[in-house]
């Protein structure tokens, strides 16, 4: 049995091993995560799944920021699954909850870089991102948007920046 549950502070040590696992170290020079550096995740939008133990087998994690024209947004991710636990539904899970909860605060669209054919049956698609542009490299194909308000990524254009909270435990004292 998983449960999810908001991310609490104990969660980010083994979320960042699990993270290094999935993703290795070189997901550190890829362009969202330089867009999440020294950020928080958008307020209550950051979910673990634990398992019966209490023990992290899975993350996602969602972000502010300026979608060019199209305004306030979402960037999502990384999502993430332990080897062990894959194939259980965890990920799909993560995914509903996460989808679920940002619409129920308000917000209007996702966007993120991923596999198409993961995110596609969570109605992810690259219509809405054809004119958005990443401050950074990235697969075109991969750059999927999801609207949570109908219409909130129709002509949207522009430079996707990041924006929301700074990391203030990240500040160092003078």
């Amino acid at each position: 049995m998983v449960t999810i549950r908001a991310e609490i502070s104990s969660d980010v040590g083994p979320r960042e091993a699990l993270l290094n696992r999935a993703f290795g170290v070189k997901r550190f020079r890829k362009t969202s995560e330089k867009m999440r550096k020294d950020r928080l995740p958008a307020e209550g939008l950051a979910f673990s799944a634990v398992d019966e133990n209490g023990k992290l087998v899975g993350t996602i994690r969602l972000w502010n920021i300026i979608a060019g024209s199209a305004g306030e947004a979402l960037l999502l991710g990384p999502l993430a699954v332990d080897g062990k636990a894959r194939g259980r539904g965890i990920g799909a899970a993560l995914m509903n909850h996460a989808l679920s909860t940002a619409q129920d605060l308000g917000h209007a669209a996702i966007v993120l870089v991923g596999d198409p054919a993961y995110y596609d049956r969570f109605g992810f698609s690259g219509q809405g991102t054809r004119s958005l542009h990443l401050p950074g490299p990235v697969d075109r194909a991969r750059f999927l948007g999801l609207e949570l308000v109908q219409g909130a990524l129709d002509g949207a254009e522009g430079l996707i920046a990041a924006c929301g909270r700074l990391d203030e435990g990240l500040k160092v004292a003078a």
